[in-house]
């Protein structure tokens, strides 16, 4: 018996913690890229403020200078202390950085030779790191009469000032990304919530799979191309409410949509293929089992009986084999298990062979050809035979006695073109299209006069279309019908001695 599965049960919780991980991989995403910008935010800060103040302590010297002069003067002056700054007088002006003129006059202090560095006092047991930054000076080196004289800027108060406001904002971000994961995680659902009821409706698919199995076979089938065919674009839209901001789940549901629109449609062909090929095969079968009635009621002292019977079951079985052989072929060639033996030969000759064939087997119709050789493809040879003959076996039963049927090989630039042409009942327009699906015939009473299971051009095709080439069809009703095949053509083969 088989147990229709809890969405609740094993496999709710198995997505319940794919979900989980899927929300918390992305959250970790969501954070890491806001972390990023936080950092980025933050060093942008750290050179801003520290361009500020490298700027506003040169700002402040060049006010000095400009109020005492480079010289005795600006060494005595008290206000140059109070404002921060340090004279120092040396004979050595080479030390620290010289910009080049366009930036240096662009600064400040615009004098030439004006050299700049950012001095940090040495390690030292009773100090650490955070001791020597705070007393980091920002060193001015001017040269004059002959001396330089090195102006030095305390930078400690200001970097006290920018490390306590760094920690505000580092702590707000902290703050804020702290926040933020709860606000994450509503919105990942709520973006996920499309692709979880997606994969709902998948598996409550594969649930009406599973409960076919217990169901009659008939109901299943109906039951599950119902489920499917209710499954539309209109629909997925509406269940799975995609809003505008949402293109790219809408754009899956419409795939998804499209996926399933085409397993429907394989499915219901298969199903009727199948169909199709059980209505083939009863007929047959309930000619044997009529006749063998016969045989067992009349036929067992009545040789006349007896020899009617036995005649109809061996073409019975005849036709049953080579449906049997034509469904075994289509089912190999759904399954690509058939193996192409490709090899390069010359149309013309294979064309001109069959018409031997046909001639021998068929002299109630006249055949006629028109071969361009040599005209080299690259084919399984069996498999092409295979193809021409059923469309000589085609014109063969539609075409009346007395009548011709013409072959002819042509090569289009780089295109080898194999017509049969016959003189026969034509097709009607609205036939021609279908007439290469399994078991489609025009005219059913007209199908069982001249034999065959509707399978023979659904073979052709699959040949030919599994070797690069496709079909034209050019038929009028009580006309004729002619059918070309169109292959790529193949160079000379290269004969080695």
């Amino acid at each position: 018996m088989n147990k229709y599965k809890d969405p609740h049960g094993t496999e709710g919780k198995i997505s319940g913690k794919i979900r989980f991980s899927l929300v918390f991989k992305l959250n970790l995403r969501m954070l890491g890229m806001l972390i990023s910008s936080f950092f980025s935010l933050n060093i942008l800060l750290c050179l801003l403020f520290l361009g500020t103040t490298l700027w506003r302590a040169e700002s402040g010297a060049k006010q000095l200078i400009k109020a005492d002069g480079i010289g005795a003067t600006l060494t005595a002056d008290p206000a140059v202390e109070a404002a921060g700054y340090k004279v120092t007088m040396l004979d050595n002006a080479e030390q620290g950085l010289l910009f080049p003129p366009f930036l240096q006059k662009r600064l400040p202090l615009a004098f030439p030779e004006t050299r700049r560095w950012i001095a940090l006092p040495g390690a030292s047991a009773d100090k650490n790191l955070l001791h020597r930054v705070e007393a980091a000076t920002y060193q001015m080196l001017l040269p004059a009469e002959g001396l330089a004289y090195q102006l030095s800027y305390a930078l400690g108060p200001d970097l006290r000032f920018f490390f306590s406001l760094m920690l505000v904002i580092i702590g707000s971000q902290l703050l804020f990304l702290l926040g933020r994961i709860p606000t994450n995680t509503k919105v990942i659902r709520q973006t996920l919530k499309p692709l979880t009821e997606m994969a709902e409706t998948a598996r409550n698919l594969q649930q009406d799979m599973e409960s076919m199995r217990a169901a009659p076979s008939g109901a299943g089938i109906q039951h599950l191309a119902g489920a499917i065919n209710t499954i539309n674009a209109e629909q997925l839209n509406r269940q799975l409410s995609i809003d505008s901001s949402q293109e790219e789940l809408k754009d899956l549901a419409y795939a998804i949509n499209g996926m399933l629109h085409r397993i429907n449609r394989a499915y219901q062909s298969q199903v009727r293929f199948v169909s199709d090929a059980s209505h083939e095969l009863r007929t047959p079968i309930s000619v044997i089992q009529g006749y063998a009635n016969l045989l067992d009621r009349w036929g067992k002292h009545d040789e006349k009986t007896m020899q009617e019977a036995i005649d109809a079951i061996k073409s019975e079985t005849e036709n049953m084999k080579a449906l049997v052989e034509q469904l075994l072929f289509l089912a190999r060639g759904d399954n690509d298990t058939i193996h192409l033996e490709k090899t390069v030969f010359d149309s013309g000759k294979i064309v001109d062979e069959i018409v031997r064939e046909a001639r021998l087997i068929d002299p109630n119709h006249h055949f006629t050809t028109e071969l361009y050789s040599p005209a080299y493809i690259e084919a399984d040879q069996q498999l092409i035979k295979q193809a021409l003959r059923i469309l000589v076996d085609n014109s063969i039963k539609y075409t009346p006695p007395e009548e011709t049927i013409r072959l002819k090989v042509v090569v289009e630039k780089d295109t080898v073109q194999i017509q049969v042409q016959d003189s026969g009942i034509g097709i009607d327009p609205e036939d021609v299209a279908r007439v290469f699906d399994r078991f489609y015939r025009s005219d059913e009473s007209r199908a069982r006069k001249t034999g065959g299971s509707g399978l023979g051009l659904a073979i052709a095709k699959w040949i030919i279309d599994h070797h690069g080439g496709h079909y034209e069809v050019l038929s009028r009703v009580d006309i004729g019908t002619r059918i070309t095949l169109n292959l790529p053509l193949a160079k000379k083969p290269i004969v080695t001695t």
